[in-house]
């Protein structure tokens, strides 16, 4: 019995393994393009069932994928594709509470769909933070130009709800789905990480 996770993401790879959860990891090439007139929440729970599905699996075995969006508004903020675009975004959350939802799909013998939203309120920022930040290239691959677990975190002043939902995986939403699907994962041993 094998749980694949269908990810290339190292944050969520990260993640399973800090609580030991064993997985392979099997990325999934799906289009992640929003759809026009596509809700937020409906977006990222069909980007996050479409990894599921493209990943095939023998009899026995799991897939775990998950969608992360930061959401201002009724606007998705993507991935940046260049600083100007990361600046933008910094500037536009800066000061502001936002939403980061996480979906995610647990699919073999059972399924499992949940999506799960975190209030993330910025501080104020200055033009030098900004810049500083943009220099320092971490943005890069992320949605909403920012990544709570690195710099980026001393921007926060407030998290409502699931911190690693936010860094791209709602570890506690994650660990009772795969229990209660008897998935692997489901007999992780508290304080036991890989």
């Amino acid at each position: 019995m094998t749980l694949y996770l269908a990810s290339a993401s190292p944050r969520r790879r990260e993640l399973l393994a800090r609580v030991g959860v064993s997985f392979v990891v099997a990325p999934a090439d799906v289009d992640e393009t929003q759809h026009a007139g596509e809700a937020p929440l409906a977006y990222v729970a069909r980007v996050a069932a479409a990894k599921a599905s493209a990943i095939a699996v023998g009899p026995g075995d799991w897939v775990l994928a998950a969608d992360t969006i930061v959401v201002d508004g009724d606007d998705v903020l993507g991935k940046p594709v260049d600083g100007v675009e990361a600046a933008a975004m910094l500037r536009r959350l800066a000061g502001r509470s936002h939403r980061v939802t996480t979906a995610f799909v647990v699919r073999g013998a059972a399924h499992h769909a949940e999506a799960v939203t975190t209030e993330v309120e910025l501080a104020p920022l200055t033009e030098a933070e900004v810049a500083g930040y943009v220099a320092s290239g971490e943005w890069r691959g992320k949605a909403g130009g920012y990544a709570l677990q690195g710099i980026a975190g001393g921007f926060v002043r407030r998290v409502t709800g699931s911190v690693t939902g936010v860094v791209g995986l709602p570890l506690a939403e994650v660990l009772a789905a795969l229990r209660a699907l008897g998935a692997p994962g489901a007999d992780l041993a508290a304080g036991q990480p890989a």
